[in-house]
């Protein structure tokens, strides 16, 4: 990525600010703090060509000072393995952590930080999932998904058939759910479908003790196993 995100279409734009002033757990005073507008979507989003998404829950409290996506604790974990994957080294500072990657497509499932860092209800991730959609459809003509944790995953059954939505739950009760990739359809706003190859990841939180060790070793198997170079 670069580091400023890549412009929205004004009418996906439009209706996420629409969206955002009527969110009740939306954090307005971290947003105050780092003098952001509380409506202005955090996005990153990337090249149209771009072979692999990243797709996480929500941004916290140093992607609203930034302005961008991914650049907190758990982002800087996805950056990291990105960076010693295609480097062979650490990643050396900030500054470099907002530019790799340039070539990928960064979304989340809903681009404004809730309060307390709290997952946001259902209803609130439906509200956004056709705007989501369309940012995957129309924006990224790439099909590979790297999923980040249980939330970003499940995102692709919200609205869905059910036998689409029991197709993930399986998937994810799967112990090689880290290592294997899950094949979707997703429906779209405009009637349409999209295929979409999930590879999914626990989330990247140093909260998540499970996993946080683990997590650049998992994630560069993914890259390795995506071609991603």
């Amino acid at each position: 990525m670069s580091h400023r995100a890549s412009p929205l279409p004004a009418d996906i734009e439009k209706a996420m600010r629409r969206e955002a002033a009527e969110l009740e757990r939306l954090d307005r005073e971290v947003y105050r703090q780092y003098g952001r507008d509380p409506l202005a979507p955090i996005v990153g989003l990337g090249p149209r060509e771009a072979t692999l998404a990243i797709f996480g829950r929500d941004p916290g409290k140093k992607e609203v000072d930034v302005g961008l996506p991914f650049v907190g604790a758990g982002g800087q974990k996805v950056r990291g393995a990105l960076y010693r994957h295609r480097h062979g080294k650490s990643l050396p500072d900030f500054e470099t952590s907002l530019t790799v990657g340039e070539d990928l497509f960064w979304i989340n499932t809903v681009p404004y930080k809730p309060q307390g860092n709290k997952a946001w209800s259902m209803a609130v991730k439906r509200r956004f999932q056709p705007l989501v959609a369309a940012l995957l459809a129309q924006q990224w003509q790439g099909e590979q998904v790297i999923t980040l944790g249980r939330e970003a995953f499940f995102w692709f059954g919200i609205g869905q058939p059910p036998a689409v939505r029991d197709a993930l739950a399986a998937f994810w009760n799967r112990d090689d759910r880290f290592a294997t990739t899950h094949v979707t359809e997703l429906s779209l706003p405009d009637g349409s479908t999209k295929r979409f190859v999930l590879a999914p990841l626990p989330h990247p939180s140093p909260l998540n003790q499970q996993w946080f060790k683990r997590f650049p070793s998992l994630l560069d198997a993914r890259l390795a196993a995506l071609n991603i170079e």
